[in-house]
């Protein structure tokens, strides 16, 4: 959200006929941040419904760049790094170390077992203990997914079976250690040399919710104008020939 929002300051608003007739108020290279906070907003739902016993982080900056990890999950089931990636209506295929989407090959694996590996290096490092992270790949409303073969070293699972395959976990870590690793978590210094300054949530969340709407107003308005087009563009036809 943040990435989107910085991106579109400066842009010129809509005109008025841009609005009247639903001009898309994304530009092409908006189109993937904007998609991809629609899915981290989808999974920081779900994740609202674990129990107490879960601590669970979003959004988190990691390493001395502008890199971050979308979610950070701690419990008794063990530790997770979630990498979510927003596929709505496409189908996936996984064998082993291979995810295709739509036929392509992604790095969603490469991506999502680095993201583990580098927060089970900065926990350990924080806890002075050795921490096992898992890294999972969580993929939001996909036409279908087949997985013929699991990866050896990371999880994929849907939005919808998230919660399910969370509660499935056997618990591998005590009260204590749950504490230990959250306390660690939690503590920006744990995940970046120098932490950035912290963004209000409700702020970014109320502007995404703003531009949302836009788009979803214009997405209707292209829709409305096009279905005009199919019903009343016969009518005007058949009208011109009985005139002439």
């Amino acid at each position: 959200m943040e990435k989107l929002l910085a991106d579109r300051k400066g842009l010129p608003p809509r005109s008025f006929l841009g609005r009247v007739f639903g001009a898309d108020p994304l530009t092409p290279d908006n189109y993937p941040w904007y998609k991809g906070a629609l899915g981290e907003i989808a999974v920081g739902q779900i994740l609202e419904r674990l129990g107490p016993e879960w601590t669970v982080l979003h959004a988190v900056p990691v390493g001395a760049g502008a890199s971050d990890i979308d979610h950070v999950l701690i419990g008794p089931g063990g530790v997770f790094t979630l990498n979510t990636k927003n596929h709505t209506g496409q189908s996936v295929w996984v064998a082993g170390r291979t995810l295709m989407v739509s036929g392509k090959k992604q790095r969603h694996l490469y991506n999502a077992s680095h993201e583990a590996a580098r927060a089970a290096k900065l926990l350990t490092r924080g806890v002075n203990a050795t921490v096992a992270v898992t890294g999972v790949v969580v993929v939001v409303a996909p036409k279908s997914m087949t997985v013929r073969e699991r990866p050896s070293d990371v999880a994929v699972v849907t939005d919808r079976r998230l919660l399910r395959w969370l509660s499935d976990r056997p618990n591998v870590l005590t009260p204590r250690q749950t504490a230990a690793i959250t306390a660690a978590a939690i503590s920006p210094g744990t995940w970046h040399r120098s932490p950035p300054d912290v963004v209000d949530p409700a702020l970014l969340l109320y502007e995404f919710t703003r531009l949302r709407s836009l788009v979803d107003s214009a997405r209707r308005r292209r829709a409305g104008w096009i279905l005009a087009l199919l019903v009343g563009g016969p009518l005007i036809l058949a009208t011109l020939s009985a005139y002439f």
